[in-house]
């Protein structure tokens, strides 16, 4: 759960590109403005799990995003003009979703599952395999996509840490700003509250939402609302910029930006 810092990720450049930190990138607000020119046409993958459902609302309710491709095993069961649902099982093998990737100006990733719930090779393949196809997939269907992707804090593109989650994590960042998109956005969350209430995964996480209002109160770098990571992830792919990059977005940075654009709703953070 240590917050480390918005650490460079090294030896990762991309030739032009480069990978930078977020906290004096987009400290303020106006950096993380949205522009009104042009809406986006966004593909939302993950979207029945708890930060990928709130990236689907926030979404649909941008006038800045004109459509949303909402890949998954399942139907979300809700309607709406501009949703498109396209239920995929095999994320081992992205390439029957071809055309559904089309055309897209960006992508948000939230797929993924918790350490423990699966083997470790199921761990690596759904964290970092998952990620990497459908990366594949995307970048030849849309070339000129962005992709905002949901990391975890110590996430390690060197593959030298000792917790199997932060090394597949960071398998899949590195190959993410390897691949080619424009940009690539990665974020890093410590301890993700829920905001709605639900069955947790094992007895740590029972644990840390009985204990969260404290939490945030002695440790706020270390957790993050469900829903204000989701708004970051689709906020800033909706940027008008011609950078070329990826950013780093630790928990920090995350609690940044969504203090610098909304409004505290109901002191939850």
């Amino acid at each position: 759960m240590a917050v480390c810092g918005a650490l460079a990720l090294c030896g990762l450049d991309r030739g032009t590109d480069s990978v930078m930190t977020a906290t004096n990138k987009v400290g303020s607000g106006a950096s993380m403005s949205v522009s009104s020119v042009g809406q986006k046409r966004l593909v939302i993958v993950g979207a029945t799990g708890m930060v990928g459902g709130y990236a689907v609302r926030y979404a649909l309710d941008s006038p800045a995003v004109k459509s949303v491709t909402s890949i998954g095993r399942k139907k979300l069961g809700i309607l709406h003009p501009k949703l498109k649902e396209v239920v995929h099982h095999n994320f081992a093998d992205c390439s029957a979703l071809t055309d559904a990737l089309s055309g897209h100006d960006a992508a948000v990733y939230c797929l993924g599952t918790y350490t423990g719930s699966v083997s470790d090779e199921e761990l690596r393949t759904i964290t970092a395999g998952y990620t990497i196809e459908f990366a594949r997939v995307l970048r030849n269907s849309s070339p000129n996509a962005v992709f905002s992707f949901l990391s975890g804090n110590g996430a390690d593109p060197t593959g030298r840490s000792r917790l199997a989650f932060a090394r597949y994590k960071g398998e899949a960042e590195k190959s993410l700003l390897e691949a080619g998109f424009p940009r690539v956005y990665l974020f890093r969350p410590a301890y993700i509250y829920p905001v709605q209430p639900r069955k947790e995964p094992n007895l740590s996480y029972r644990l840390l939402r009985a204990v969260y209002p404290l939490f945030r109160v002695l440790f706020p770098n270390q957790v993050i609302r469900a829903d204000d990571l989701a708004w970051a992830m689709v906020n800033v792919v909706l940027r008008e910029t011609q950078e070329r990059q990826g950013l780093v977005f630790e928990n920090r940075d995350i609690r940044a930006m969504v203090k610098s654009q909304m409004p505290v709703r109901d002191g939850a953070r």
